[in-house]
């Protein structure tokens, strides 16, 4: 009998210390494996910001053949695109609800020579329902309208700058709102291949630096022949991942070949944003640059930084990018901090073997898994989707509504260092500047504390200008006026002494 009270006992304590991320949800759904980093970039569980809504199979569409090897997504209004790549073919479902259905399998286009697709590798469609595929075996991007009618193809370039021995092997494709075409091509490594809308060639952006050891360039350059420096590797840029067009128009880029070492030092850049001469303008206020995971387990079968498959923007500038590694999900704020991370590895629902595409429509993740043949539909709990809701409300000017949502999160999760952040800058909005600088700190945020110090000692040298100059007037003329009573006062005593020697 006592044992059985020890062992209620302890189970008793045990549930009571289970830690945050593993505590039910307030909505009574229980979390999974979902995670943050402190200022001292330790690991901190967090309540789960999104959970699977559904996972959709061959099976779940009653396709007649199932899906093989599939490669990309594209979200295009409430149709998403799949790229079933060892089928050579485009499904187009559509969501009605909750709910996808097939709308139409997509696997030739009328007028096109050859009108069937060679392992298409990504698909986009612009504003006017055009569809671009990147059809990787046949050498071309092709283009067609809505009703799947040929309007042109996108082929090697016929320059000087294109290595012409290479072949034209498209990977990834975006298309901006006027119809220019960026590809993502397999062994070119200058960067992203520039089309305009008539077909047009007209060059490279966003090329990766070059990286290279320089006794290995010594020795290359200084003690090998010509004919051994042609058998080796050459220096060339690496390319990149994957990318995707965020609705100003900038190029978000994925980049997974780099050493630990730069990633640590913020040289890698596994995460950019390409501006339109291909610079990148990545925002990183954070501590840390936006790279995935801080921590890796070193011995084990996992071990490595996070390699970034994909990224996806939302309306807000929030992006996230989707690491193979582990097969997580990482959030970013538009200064480059970090919102959450979910997510594992493995075959079970919300977990992924092989993750190689990712899209979001609205705030809603989609996720494609090419081992699985599958594709997961992640939707915000309430605790994700109130850090949306203050994030929106401070980009539109709603800073009270924005520091209220935040001591929301903050209710749910007191150690979130973003909600003290946010609470903090709608407090500066507000010209609250004292207030402003007590969240910043304990969110060990220097940068936005200094600036805090600095609006708040001008607030209080302006609101107080009138003491300040009584203040120096009465430094100034104090001492003058004690000074001219002593002098008057030693030349009275002189006056009076001279009149006595007389």
């Amino acid at each position: 009998m006592k044992r059985m009270i020890r062992l209620l006992a302890m189970l008793l304590v045990c549930t009571l210390a289970l830690p945050l991320g593993c505590a039910l949800a307030d909505d009574g759904v229980s979390s999974t494996y979902t995670y943050n980093y402190d200022y001292w970039e330790e690991l901190r569980e967090s309540p789960d910001a999104y959970r699977v809504e559904q996972v959709i199979y061959s099976a779940t569409l009653k396709l007649d053949t199932p899906m093989r090897r599939p490669q990309s997504l594209f979200v295009h209004e409430n149709d998403l695109y799949v790229c079933d790549t060892g089928n050579n073919r485009i499904l187009q479902l559509r969501r009605e609800g909750k709910d996808f259905s097939l709308v139409r399998v997509i696997d030739r286009i009328a007028g096109a020579d050859p009108e069937t697709f060679s392992t298409p590798s990504d698909v986009s469609v612009d504003n006017e329902g055009n569809i671009y595929v990147a059809d990787t075996n046949n050498n071309r991007v092709i283009k067609a309208d809505k009703n799947l009618n040929y309007i042109r193809s996108f082929l090697k370039p016929d320059d000087s700058t294109f290595d012409q021995k290479l072949s034209f092997l498209p990977s990834k494709i975006v298309t901006d709102t006027v119809g220019r075409v960026f590809v993502l091509a397999t062994n070119v490594n200058k960067g992203l291949v520039k089309f305009e809308p008539d077909g047009t060639f007209t060059g490279f952006i966003g090329a990766n630096k070059v990286k290279y050891d320089m006794w290995e360039y010594i020795w290359k350059t200084f003690f090998t022949t010509k004919e051994q420096r042609d058998q080796q590797a050459s220096f060339v840029p690496t390319e990149y991942e994957n990318i995707y067009m965020d609705k100003e128009g900038f190029i978000y880029a994925t980049n997974i070949v780099f050493s630990e070492y730069d990633l640590l030092w913020d040289n890698a850049k596994p995460i950019r944003r390409l501006n339109a001469v291909g610079n990148d303008i990545l925002i990183k206020n954070d501590h840390y640059p936006p790279i995935g995971d801080l921590q890796w387990a070193e011995g084990s079968i996992e071990y490595g930084p996070s390699k970034l498959k994909d990224i996806t923007v939302l309306d807000n500038d929030i992006y996230i990018a989707f690491d193979r590694t582990r097969g997580r999900l990482f959030g970013y704020d538009p200064q480059g901090i970090m919102l959450w991370a979910f997510g594992t590895k493995g075959n079970s629902e919300g977990a992924f073997l092989g993750a190689v595409s990712l899209e979001h429509m609205g705030t809603d993740l989609i996720c494609l898994d090419e081992n699985e043949c599958s594709i997961t539909v992640f939707t915000p709990t309430e605790y994700g989707s109130l850090i949306y809701q203050a994030s929106n409300q401070y980009l539109k000017g709603d800073y009270d509504g924005s520091a209220d949502t935040w001591r929301e999160v903050l209710k749910l999760n007191a150690n979130y260092n973003l909600a003290f952040i946010g609470i903090g800058r709608a407090l500066m909005r507000q010209e609250q500047y004292g207030e402003a600088m007590e969240y910043f700190k304990m969110a060990h945020d220097r940068e936005n504390y200094g600036r805090a110090y600095r609006y708040y000692r001008k607030q209080l040298v302006e609101q107080n200008i009138g003491w300040i100059v009584a203040g120096l007037a009465c430094l100034v003329i104090i001492p003058l006026a004690v000074g001219r009573v002593k002098k008057m006062k030693w030349e009275v005593e002189a006056y009076e002494r001279s009149k006595v020697v007389r």
